[in-house]
């Protein structure tokens, strides 16, 4: 059997032809009409009233940070587990990113430990619904933070067609971010985006991601802001991508629902519990004995598969090795994702399975 990679981008003749018929028609490249038309899809899909286009998911945070006021010397507080960008996008404005253990069920913050992780220097909360899955109480979240002045961002770069409640992910905060890059369920290279329904964020965030223009063309700048645009040859391919988006959902869910039932009841290998009415799974995700092994096993075999993400307040990066989040550290060591693009057959996921189950013994 060929090499089955762990995640690849989905492309088709559907980008190349549009991308071919864009550069005909004598578009300029730059952002204009064309990201316009893929924000205002975003915006159908989400329900959200604005989106923002982004170079890249890790800038939308930042972005989103600055919105909302965060600055130097005030405190934002992150999942310990999470792709580093989170915490690296309150840290790279002057803000301090203070980490806070997740819960085993889902992956994401723990409540009661963000509660008790909060001090006067609190400007924000960013809640990760890694994986596409969220807390069991969304609201909760909100209340907390609105009754406590805390500004709450959400970090949905890997929870595009993830919801709760019937309520697309990242829009229970103030802002909303997500991500495409390249193993995202629908990606135009890098690319980010921020949702919102708040007329005057959304006026921020339009001015911090274009220079601080008053406009677009303009050379008159209200604020100071960056250059953290997008462009319309990438829009062209996102476009099209989101065409496709509803379809990859579909089978997302079905790949996820696969995995579960092959997976079941394997000595050494936990699953981690995934609501498939409200969550498309972005990687799908084991916790196992003997990861590394099981790894290089897989992969003699032609198999794919990547480790779930360090524990980030001992990187060196941050280098908090006085502190301690156990659950974090389980899930980090434990963690395993298997091969996960949507171009997978259900031959190949049983292929999978099948070898995980002979490394644990189990016919």
């Amino acid at each position: 059997m060929e090499f089955i990679n762990q995640m690849e981008p989905s492309f088709d003749m559907n980008e190349a032809e549009a991308v071919y018929e864009y550069m005909k028609s004598g578009g300029w490249c730059t952002e204009f009409k064309k990201t316009r038309e893929f924000e205002q899809m975003i915006c159908d899909f989400t329900g959200a009233k604005h989106c923002w286009i982004t170079s890249n998911g890790t800038v939308s945070l930042s972005i989103a940070l600055m919105a909302v006021g965060v600055g130097v010397g005030d405190e934002v507080i992150c999942p310990d587990y999470t792709m580093v960008a989170t915490p690296n996008s309150a840290e790279l404005i002057g803000a301090k990113a203070v980490f806070v253990d997740v819960e085993k069920s889902t992956l994401c913050m723990d409540f009661e430990k963000m509660k008790a992780a909060v001090t006067p220097r609190t400007k924000a909360v960013m809640l990760v619904s890694i994986n596409g899955r969220h807390p069991a109480d969304m609201q909760q979240w909100v209340d907390f933070c609105k009754e406590k002045g805390i500004h709450l961002i959400e970090d949905a770069a890997q929870s595009l067609g993830s919801f709760c409640g019937g309520k697309h992910l990242g829009r229970f905060g103030e802002i909303g971010s997500f991500s495409f890059s390249a193993p995202k369920v629908i990606t135009t290279g890098q690319g980010g985006a921020l949702i919102t329904d708040d007329d005057e964020l959304a006026d921020k965030i339009k001015k911090l991601r274009d220079f601080g223009r008053d406009k677009g063309g303009s050379d008159h700048y209200l604020c100071k802001g960056w250059n953290f645009k997008f462009s319309d040859l990438q829009a062209v391919v996102g476009i099209e991508q989101m065409k496709k988006l509803p379809g990859r959902i579909k089978r997302k869910k079905a790949m996820g629902k696969l995995y579960d039932s092959l997976l079941a009841d394997i000595p050494g290998v936990e699953l981690v519990p995934t609501n498939y009415e409200d969550t498309s799974p972005w990687f799908f995700d084991i916790l196992c004995e003997r990861r590394e092994e099981l790894q290089a096993f897989l992969k003699e075999k032609n198999v794919g598969s990547r480790i779930f993400y360090p524990p980030l307040h001992a990187e060196p990066a941050y280098g908090y090795h006085e502190l301690s989040f156990p659950v974090t550290e389980e899930v980090s060591r434990k963690g395993l994702w298997l091969p996960s693009s949507v171009f997978l057959t259900d031959e190949q996921i049983k292929y999978v399975c099948d070898l995980i189950k002979e490394f644990y013994g189990v016919k």
